[in-house]
């Protein structure tokens, strides 16, 4: 300490001098940031005044000046946005909490008409009977044909304990009113949880709003009960929400005073690590945790975090690579800004934001972290881990992607209609994870698609068509046009058999629609589960204690996450035709 004062002395006139610049040099920027802010507001004003005044036609002045602050805040990134009053409450309802007073059903527009897509078990619609593929006639003797969706939806919506009444059509039978009562509908974070193969847990959680981690911690409560050989995460396809639930749900697994993630910004008020809190729950239990591509935020905060740790294994594919905080900040006239305002870090010390949002190109578009920026930190354990492109998984399965003529039948609804069909020829069902499509009901489905129209193209009739645009460019088409016609009726004759060449995926997706119209949510879940290889993979690796145990450590091929994934992208880049490894 002495030593500190005798060097402080020997700099003193030097660093006092320096001092009083600095601080001259810190007020002329702060004034002359004032005067900045204090110029385009002027300027902005006198812009919109003019406007507003002298346009020829009558502006919308609320309209103007939401397009105007979006358009200021769009050269920033996506999630820092201006939320005005009349989008607060569908705000709340995205990022704080899905609670609101209704039936618990989900409304679709077709065609004109609405219809009912998805009926919450436990709630007035499923009470009353109300069924995904009914047709809602009219709301309280208010008609609906022609009104979209969120027109609808205000309709639905109201206080709890309210009456309402729906006019109901089913098939071609006549419509039929119900009367019900709302009530106070909440979505929960954890969709599903329970036993599956191999005696582990499952946990489904779909976001991070209010109450997340209460959910996750009565699930995982009810879980132990089983005396569970292992735990499953699935944060699959879960965009994220508030960050210190992603805390209380770490520290459910890792011991107390542990850091799990820290958030830095250019304020250093800001700035914070966030450690667990308290003793955990199951700090024992092997755990996995599953995400893909749609994982993002708050989940790769748990994901990325029980990675560092080396306390999960991570299974499935790259996660998003969202590595950003907002913060809310309330607005005159009860709106808001909800601005980004650090990025955070997990235990290793990586940032896995991908979108570099700073350094754009000259047109405005926006580059992902390059790979000569990308560093290498190390987990607990010693293991390779890598920032800027999200959380790579321990073990990669590769997605599969569904046919196009699968996509087809889902996205012209033909799955959705003949599951609504089935429901009305078919009283009941085996239990949800014992329910298989026969293959007699899957003649009668195809039978049923027979006069429907789900066109589309498959990968080689795009690339067909495309041969004769370039070759009718070049004026050669001509000359091929006998060998493109053949070919395209080889094409069209094989496409015929798609039904039955895509077979298992469709009864697939047909199983999970036709068990949801009985069981709801848990019945799809339940019904899927001996399709999910991601699952399939965690049971396998936690009943292998030397393989879960040798991941962990990071033995042989599994001391380094990620930078062979990086490097196989790019030599698949670069040699499309390359075999996947």
């Amino acid at each position: 300490m002495n030593k500190g004062k005798v060097l402080l002395s020997k700099y003193k006139r030097p660093f006092f001098f320096a001092g009083i610049f600095l601080l001259a040099l810190g007020t002329w920027s702060f004034k002359d940031d004032l005067f900045q802010i204090s110029k385009n507001l002027d300027v902005f004003a006198s812009v919109y005044k003019e406007v507003n005044i002298n346009y020829v036609d009558d502006i919308n002045s609320g309209k103007m000046i939401k397009t105007s602050v979006d358009a200021m805040l769009d050269g920033l990134d996506p999630y820092t946005e201006f939320v005005p009053e009349s989008e607060i409450e569908e705000y709340k309802l995205h990022y704080v909490s899905t609670q609101y007073g209704g039936i618990g059903a989900g409304i679709f527009a077709r065609n004109g008409k609405v219809y009912v897509s998805d009926v919450f078990a436990g709630f007035p619609a499923q009470k009353a009977d109300v069924r995904p593929g009914d047709q809602l006639v009219k709301i309280n003797d208010v008609v609906l044909e022609g009104k979209n969706n969120d027109q609808v939806s205000l309709l639905l919506k109201g206080a709890k304990g309210a009456a309402i009444k729906l006019l109901i059509k089913r098939d071609n039978a006549q419509p039929v009113e119900k009367s019900l009562v709302r009530d106070e509908i909440k979505q929960p974070n954890v969709s599903y949880y329970g036993m599956v193969d191999g005696n582990m847990g499952y946990i489904k959680l779909d976001k991070f709003l209010e109450n997340s981690a209460d959910e996750v911690t009565n699930a995982l409560e009810a879980i132990k009960k089983n005396n569970p050989n292992g735990v499953i995460l699935d944060l699959r396809s879960n965009g994220g929400g508030i960050l210190q639930e992603a805390v209380k749900i770490v520290n459910l697994f890792v011991p107390k005073d542990v850091e799990v993630v820290s958030q830095k910004g250019k304020i250093k008020e800001k700035n914070f690590t966030y450690n667990t809190v308290s003793n955990p729950m199951a700090p024992n239990l092997p755990l996995v945790v599953l995400v893909n591509n749609h994982s993002a935020s708050a989940s790769e905060i748990v994901a990325g975090s029980l990675q560092d740790l080396d306390r999960a294994i991570i299974i499935g594919q790259r996660s998003y690579g969202k590595g950003l905080v907002q913060q809310t900040f309330n607005l005159p006239y009860n709106s808001l800004v909800k601005i980004t305002i650090a990025k955070y870090y997990v235990p290793s010390g990586r940032c896995i934001q991908e979108i570099d949002y700073t350094h754009r190109k000259d047109d405005g578009s926006v580059v992902k972290v390059a790979d000569s920026l990308i560093h290498e930190f190390k987990t607990k354990n010693g293991r390779s881990v890598y920032d800027g492109s999200g959380i790579y998984p321990d073990i990669f399965i590769k997605q599969e992607r569904f046919a196009n003529v699968t996509q087809a039948l889902v996205g012209k609804l033909m799955i959705f209609d003949y599951a609504t069909h089935y429901r009305l020829t078919h009283p009941s069902i085996d239990e949800a994870h014992k329910f298989v499509l026969s293959d007699a009901d899957y003649a009668d489905f195809v039978k049923y698609l027979d006069g429907k129209n789900y066109s589309y193209n498959t990968a080689s009739e795009k690339v067909l068509a495309s041969l004769k645009t370039e070759a009718t460019k070049e004026k050669q088409f001509g000359e091929i046009q006998t060998e493109y016609d053949a070919l395209k009726a080889k094409m069209m004759a094989s496409k015929k058999n798609d039904l039955q060449l895509h077979k298992d995926e469709i009864k697939q997706v047909l199983e999970d629609e036709i068990s949801s119209r009985y069981y709801f949510e848990k019945g799809r879940y339940e019904t899927n589960f001996k399709y999910d290889k991601e699952l399939a993979q965690a049971v396998k690796v936690m009943q292998d204690k030397e393989m879960t145990s040798s991941i962990l450590k990071g033995d042989g091929n599994y001391k380094v996450i990620g930078k062979p994934v990086l490097a196989a992208i790019a030599k698949k880049t670069a040699d499309p035709d390359s075999d996947d490894k």
